[in-house]
């Protein structure tokens, strides 16, 4: 079983998420953020998932766009207020 997983993880898993990140990369080339030059949900909404990418997905440095947009996403007052209510994020820790 464990062969399978690994196989379907090589062969489909991190291909999905490489194609995925690199249209995100892509996108972000166009404009400053998601949804145009504005600040959106969008933002909100893809922030989650950049956030697990970082994590636990392959989102690092080779994608400079998606990186410098979560380091802008932490500087918004509105990030860090909520890191000061709830704490530190640890996304999967």
């Amino acid at each position: 079983m464990r062969a399978v997983c690994a196989k379907t993880k090589s062969a489909f898993i991190e291909p999905q998420i490489r194609q995925h990140l690199d249209y995100l990369e892509g996108e972000l080339g166009q404009s400053s953020w998601f949804a145009g030059e504005a600040f959106s949900g969008a933002d909100v909404q893809l922030s989650f998932v950049l956030e697990a990418a970082a994590a636990r997905g392959g989102l690092d440095g080779s994608r400079p766009k998606l990186m410098d947009f979560l380091r802008r996403i932490h500087a918004r007052p509105a990030y860090q207020r909520a890191i000061e209510r709830g704490g530190e994020y640890a996304i999967l820790t």
